[in-house]
């Protein structure tokens, strides 16, 4: 597999409310008994779809609101919008604190986009969960727990390489993501045992990296030519 190197998402803002007004808190969401919120702005959304859900395996929060915001974050709205704004709701401000610190251990250190070591080619996502959190299992229709594969890409390589990772491994195709996302990405949670996400995953790569070195690869004169 070609060698990969890691795009590290950047956290831009990062604000603790300890005491949602009440108003707010229903149109965000928070359920009962969250009082307390962390809102949290990136520049990858995948990366911090992941680590919201990273966040619920660490702390008693849970995720209320989590949106990506139209075209990347190379045209965002603000210098602290970048791609998402996500919101972790929990009882007191600590548990918010625990779950915030959680998040960011886990983007810098585990989750992130990725590029090819050679400079071909975009950045993609093609991240194993080898344990769902609280937000993620219930978005996939899994268990607490389960392995999932996260696989994001550019709209070609998307779909391509969605197509070699389910041919790949004994996996089924949980949710799909058609291009054009918010970020004009597309994509799919791919479930199955941790062993078969990972080749799913191995796989995506590996078709990406098709892509990326023969483009026009599909363009081929056929035997028969008609006028």
């Amino acid at each position: 597999m070609a060698e990969l190197i890691a795009v590290r998402p950047k956290l831009l803002s990062v604000r603790l409310l300890d005491q949602v007004e009440p108003s707010l808190a229903k149109a965000l969401g928070l359920g009962e008994g969250h009082v307390s919120a962390g809102l949290v702005t990136c520049d990858q959304d995948d990366a911090l779809y992941a680590a919201l859900d990273h966040a619920t395996k660490h702390a008693e929060v849970e995720v209320v609101y989590a949106k990506s915001f139209y075209a990347g974050a190379a045209h965002a709205s603000g210098p602290f919008s970048g791609e998402i704004l996500g919101v972790l709701a929990g009882a007191d401000p600590d548990q918010v604190k625990e779950g915030i610190w959680a998040l960011r251990q886990a983007l810098t250190k585990d989750i992130s986009f990725y590029t090819f070591a050679d400079g071909k080619g975009p950045s993609f996502f093609p991240h194993v969960i080898s344990e769902t959190g609280r937000y993620l299992a219930p978005l996939a229709g899994i268990r607490v727990g389960a392995p999932m594969a996260y696989l994001i890409a550019p709209p070609m390589e998307a779909m391509i390489g969605i197509d070699a990772a389910l041919k790949a491994a004994d996996v089924k195709l949980a949710k799909f993501f058609g291009p054009p996302t918010e970020t004009n990405y597309g994509g799919a949670y791919l479930v199955g045992e941790l062993a078969d996400v990972q080749e799913a995953a191995s796989a995506f790569v590996a078709a990406v990296r098709a892509v990326v070195d023969s483009p026009l690869g599909g363009l081929v004169r056929p035997e028969r030519e008609r006028h």
